[in-house]
């Protein structure tokens, strides 16, 4: 018999997910894993021409059905119309991913509030909509998880961030409420805060030139990539942990955030500093 690809589909037995940013990234990352475990796939995002396609390589794959839905998470009756209907084909739910995002970099007194809205509604408010369409349907299977991506942005608040931090906090934040609301169900809670690995995030980034060329340096230098961070979060998930902080580098950053603060605080100053002064010292 043939290894699983993740823990989670013996924990979740009625194998049936639905992901957002499910057509690329991590979002893909993790119907790839569960396909080959023969899931039953839900897909929601805005980009028809890419649905279409991962539909077809899930399929081959291994997964039991596809079905796509072309939606933005911020369209609160579409978004949930989605999820209804993918939970009635599909006879029920037992995992919801709420992965889709954007990001917003530059200085607070730089950023405008229309870069604020527009990522808070996506990065929190898209993540509520997900979990209050899913829930009444998770509640009626046997065991099920939801799971929601932050980011490591949500502990590790770096300047010239303060719109994408803030909004992956208020994840890990709603994550936390929301963990304690289904103590007494079956569905458990969980949120992934992940450090940077490429995939296409910055595509549509909403950030001035130099903030921009940073983020893209640490996401293409990273040696971590999104197949490894779904496995890892998946497993995480089947092992039923609240807190999902990867890859193992930024545990050692987490710790220090929540023992020491001050600590983790001046670690940011000195290593800003750092980066400032390589910046006028480059040619």
């Amino acid at each position: 018999m043939s290894r699983a690809a993740t823990p989670l589909t013996a924990v979740l037995s009625g194998q049936r997910a639905f992901i957002t940013g499910g057509a690329s990234g991590l979002g893909l990352a993790f119907c790839q894993l569960l396909a080959r475990d023969g899931w039953h796939l839900g897909l929601l995002d805005r980009d028809a021409a890419r649905l279409a396609s991962v539909a077809s390589e899930l399929t081959t794959l291994g997964a039991k059905a596809v079905q796509s839905y072309v939606a933005d998470v911020t369209d609160e009756a579409a978004f949930t119309a989605a999820i209804n209907d993918f939970a009635a084909r599909a006879g029920g739910l037992e995992l919801m991913i709420n992965n889709a995002g954007v990001a917003v970099a530059g200085d607070l007194v730089d950023t405008p509030a229309a870069d604020w809205r527009w990522a808070l509604e996506i990065n929190v408010v898209g993540v509520a909509i997900g979990c209050r369409a899913a829930l009444p349907h998770l509640k009626r299977a046997e065991a099920a998880c939801v799971l929601n991506i932050a980011s490591a942005a949500a502990f590790a608040s770096a300047a010239s961030m303060s719109t994408y931090n803030a909004s992956k906090a208020a994840v890990v934040a709603l994550t936390e409420t929301l963990a304690q609301e289904l103590e007494d169900t079956q569905v458990h809670a969980a949120v992934a805060m992940p450090g940077f690995f490429p995939t296409r995030l910055l595509d549509a980034a909403r950030a001035p030139a130099g903030p921009l060329a940073s983020a893209r340096r640490l996401m293409t230098s990273s040696s971590y990539s999104a197949p490894e961070a779904a496995a890892d979060m998946l497993s995480a998930c089947a092992a039923r942990r609240l807190y999902i902080v990867l890859p193992k580098s930024y545990v050692r950053l987490w710790l220090l955030k929540r023992f020491w603060p001050r600590g983790f605080m001046a670690l940011l100053t000195r290593t800003r500093r750092r980066a400032l002064a390589r910046r006028r010292s480059a040619p």
